[in-house]
């Protein structure tokens, strides 16, 4: 199989469904047999921040000379982004030759639940130290969830997102995100959610609360920007701190300075231009405050689409005002939002995205709402950050 075969096997319409069951990844994962069950963790969970802690944490542990592998979701153009050694991508003809030996499983299994049977292969094959895990979706059934034990979980920010999945309030969504934690684990988390603290202490699990205060050293070095971050850094230097104690200051402080999270708040100069991957109201909150507090004196130009299933009204609220300049993409997925469904919720005039020629940098451009949408502007992976 090749590259481009696997793609279109994991893509086709057959697989591309999610189904929140650990039934089917458990039974390819015994026949494969369970290489999970060979490597070390620190599985993530949460509504916002997964990808920040996670890619905080692997660059800190690599700098500290551990051998990691990142395992994150979504990817932005290629699928192979989401299956990291050392920071190097997975290469596509490895990555096709796994996917070709879970399909000759014979096990209907969805895209999701697939990558992860490979990435456990890969991981296991080229014998990391840590994985560094993110859940795609929840976590008690979360694909990943077929692991039996951490060295910690780490439950980031919560916030109302996959509703109709996990259910309409946070105390619901804590409860699905709580799932992760494992017996005799300790699980760090940054808000003390009742869910969270029963379900540790039905586990006996250590329940730590991330310490809000994070040295101003830690924030200068950190190479993603946000003011959000600092939520995210914090959950990551209580882990560290609790179960990597051998690790010091001046390690942590070389790792954040290398950290790479593209469309997090990604700056590209070349353009004038943010691309941010916010993609619920808590996230695109973050992004208004982080306009206003590092441009508040900037015009602005956005090219905003998002999910037809987001509650993009509540985003637009939250991120335009009167004199922005406002361009809606109805992209090429088949969840995308609507241009008239985008229109009608939005109280001031905008336009029609057709072309990145738009983005002069004149005015203070940014492109957000979805990662499904920036994966699709290719011209993105070309400019210089």
């Amino acid at each position: 199989m090749e590259y481009a075969d696997s793609i279109k096997f994991i893509t086709g319409k057959s697989n591309f469904y999610i189904d929140l069951s650990l039934d089917r990844i458990s039974s390819a994962l015994e026949r494969l047999g369970n290489p999970q069950s060979r490597l070390k963790y620190i599985h993530v969970a949460g509504t916002n921040g997964k990808g920040s802690v996670c890619t905080m944490l692997e660059s800190i542990l690599r700098q500290a000379g551990y051998k990691t592998g990142l395992y994150t979701s979504p990817h932005i153009f290629e699928y192979t982004e989401r299956i990291k050694v050392n920071g190097e991508e997975i290469p596509h003809q490895v990555f096709a030759e796994y996917v070709e030996e879970v399909s000759r499983l014979g096990i209907h299994l969805t895209e999701f639940e697939i990558l992860t049977v490979v990435m456990f292969l890969y991981f296991t094959s080229r014998n990391v130290d840590i994985v560094i895990l993110e859940t795609g979706l929840g976590g008690r059934f979360d694909a990943t969830n077929v692991i039996r034990k951490n060295l910690c979980s780490i439950i980031t920010h919560i916030d109302l997102d996959h509703t109709e999945r996990l259910g309409n309030t946070k105390d619901k969504i804590a409860f699905e995100k709580a799932g992760i934690i494992k017996a005799g684990c300790p699980v760090i988390a940054s808000e003390g959610y009742e869910a969270i603290r029963d379900k540790a202490d039905e586990e006996d699990s250590l329940f730590i609360l991330a310490s809000p205060y994070v040295k101003p050293e830690f924030i200068d070095a950190l190479a993603l920007k946000g003011n959000h971050q600092i939520e995210n850094l914090a959950l990551v230097i209580t882990a560290l701190n609790y179960v990597f104690k051998d690790i010091n200051d001046d390690t942590i402080t070389e790792g954040l300075k290398k950290v790479k999270n593209p469309c997090r708040f990604e700056y590209i100069e070349s353009k004038n231009l943010i691309v941010d991957a916010s993609h619920n109201p808590n996230g695109i909150q973050a992004l208004r405050e982080n306009l206003d507090f590092f441009y508040p004196n900037e015009k602005r130009r956005f090219v905003f689409g998002c999910l037809k299933n987001k509650d993009y009204e509540k985003m637009i609220h939250i991120l335009f005002k009167a004199d922005d300049e406002i361009y809606f993409n109805e992209f090429n997925y088949p969840n995308a939002a609507k241009y008239d469904d985008l229109f009608s919720k939005c109280p001031y005039p905008a336009k029609r995205y057709t072309t990145e020629d738009i983005l002069t940098p004149d005015r203070l451009n940014i492109i957000c709402g979805s990662f499904y949408m920036i994966g699709g502007m290719r011209w993105l992976k070309s400019l210089p950050v």
